[in-house]
């Protein structure tokens, strides 16, 4: 993350490298049994699926792409809201008052070492820990989305895109970005 100033404010706003990503290859009906481009991102190939609407009369996408093509920068504009999809942060293995935001027990009232414990975790039937516990465990390293951020500024020479706030996920996570 980082700050641009624009007129008297501050906004705080993070880079995201988007590019050179290419069409590896297009999905037909006919072929595949489904409509959908596949993309590359340097080592990374993604496949985007392609309502029926989106067709043209001559069986592909209407956007009108071709194995080989280049998406820029160009589909977005200052000012666009996005959202924004990552695999957030792992933070390892916590307790129910970092994970969960219980409140812990009583400092005093003889109770020496129950401060960050969770308390009960059931009743005497049905005699099993019911699923969905909220207890200790492994917490963050899930898929995440941020949504409605707005795109600040754009360096299509560099194929950086600044975009207001934060998104999930620690520096060199891959991201997707939908219009």
């Amino acid at each position: 993350m980082t700050q641009v100033f624009k007129g008297d404010s501050v906004m705080p706003v993070t880079l995201i490298e988007s590019g050179p990503n290419f069409v590896t290859q297009i999905k037909t009906k006919e072929k595949d049994g489904y409509i959908a481009v596949q993309v590359r991102f340097g080592r990374w190939l993604k496949e985007f699926r392609v309502e029926n609407s989106e067709l043209s009369a001559q069986g592909g996408p209407a956007s009108g792409w071709k194995v080989g093509d280049e998406i820029k920068l160009d589909i977005f504009i200052p000012g666009d809201k996005v959202n924004v999809i990552a695999i957030s942060k792992g933070k390892g293995f916590q307790g129910v008052v970092k994970r969960h935001g219980f409140h812990g027990g009583p400092k005093s009232h003889g109770q020496k070492d129950r401060l960050r414990a969770p308390g009960s975790i059931g009743a005497s039937w049905p005699q099993h820990v019911i699923k969905g516990m909220r207890m200790a465990g492994r917490m963050g390293g899930e898929k995440t989305t941020v949504k409605n951020l707005e795109i600040a500024e754009i360096d299509k020479e560099n194929n950086l895109m600044a975009v207001k706030g934060a998104v999930p996920g620690r520096k060199g996570t891959l991201v997707m970005i939908k219009g």
